[in-house]
């Protein structure tokens, strides 16, 4: 399996450099690269920057909230800087924060994203050919690109793929049709949600335009460490989160699944209430551990495979918080490394 590492979204701009070059002495594959506090290309940029042979790829990057010349060429930029070892994960969020946050607009999701991802696949034609672009999308129409603002060509250098983040039935059906590969969220990265849900979903995108299934990268909750101890300290942490992901209702086909729905019901009501506190309450130990992958350091790798060989190409981690021990962690890294 291929292993990309996750990062703290709070992780300050300053640190990210610091952080890329661990986690590629580590081994890991890549890095994925959230949008949440700080823009992802710069994040991206800089993480790319002080490492050599580590993709970078934004997970998830938000499509609605630029437009898709604007994405294009940052991708570029940032193809160009590393020589080809960066991917542009896009993902369209919620409603409420799209509208909310960004002020940007969030009607029919899937075809804008549709519109979104071929207006940038032909900018990318653009700049590589030098030829103006020509794409009539609804959403985006795209048809000028003067010479003085055209980026120079890659040539060799391997262009950006482009990759989706996705959750519901439309939206992963669509990344079967069009994307470069599938980036699952913690709230979808079970082994049931997958092979009920989600791979026959990909598999359906795929089948319509006569393709293979794009690659799946998976991005579970982990609860490790050391020893049982420190899994032990990690458990409210993680159940704190989960309760978070889990109140949105977007994100509950998973609970529906494990015919956990009630739970959604409860943690949407609290939400509604203004009870960001109490959400952690409504997931119990026996609740967290059939959602959360569990297991020790010397175990972790053995679990992950289990769960996830068959049904996925690559799983996001998190190295250690403390880096005095990476040497006790980089034996999970190696391990999945050769499965």
């Amino acid at each position: 399996m291929l292993v990309y590492a996750g990062m703290n979204p709070r992780m300050p701009l300053a640190d990210v450099a610091g952080y890329a070059e661990r986690v590629e002495r580590l081994g890991f594959d890549g890095l994925h690269v959230a949008e949440m506090i700080h823009d992802p290309f710069t994040a991206s940029a800089l993480a790319l920057g002080a490492t050599t042979s580590l993709r970078v790829r934004t997970a998830v990057a938000l499509a609605f909230v630029r437009s898709p010349m604007a994405t294009a060429l940052a991708a570029w930029d940032l193809a160009h800087l590393s020589q080809g070892r960066f991917d542009l994960g896009l993902g369209s969020q919620v409603r409420a924060n799209i509208e909310g946050r960004y002020g940007m607009a969030f009607d029919r999701p899937v075809g804008r994203m549709a519109d979104h991802v071929g207006a940038i696949r032909v900018c990318f034609s653009s700049f590589e050919s030098g030829e103006p672009p020509n794409f009539a999308g609804a959403f985006h129409p795209i048809t000028r690109l003067q010479p003085d603002f055209t980026p120079e060509p890659l040539g060799a250098v391997r262009p950006p793929e482009v990759w989706l983040g996705a959750v519901g039935d439309q939206m992963v059906t669509f990344a079967g049709r069009m994307a470069d590969g599938l980036i699952t969220h913690p709230t979808n990265s079970h082994p049931v949600d997958l092979a009920h849900r989600l791979l026959p979903s990909l598999e359906t995108g795929a089948a319509a335009t006569d393709r293979a299934v794009p690659p799946v990268v998976v991005s579970p909750m982990i609860m490790t460490g050391a020893d049982s101890e420190a899994i032990e300290a990690a458990r409210p942490g993680v159940r704190r989160r989960m309760a978070f992901l889990y109140s949105t209702p977007a994100y509950r086909p998973t609970l529906d699944l494990l015919g956990l729905g009630h739970l959604g019901d409860r943690l949407l009501e609290l939400t509604r209430q203004d009870r960001w506190d109490d959400l952690a309450t409504v997931l119990d130990d026996p609740t967290i551990d059939r959602l959360v992958v569990t297991a020790p350091w010397p175990d972790l790798a053995a679990v992950v495979a289990e769960r996830f060989a068959d049904l996925a190409g690559g799983v996001v981690l998190r190295p250690p918080e403390n880096p005095d021990d990476d040497a006790g962690f980089a034996p999970v890294v190696a391990a999945l490394g050769s499965r």
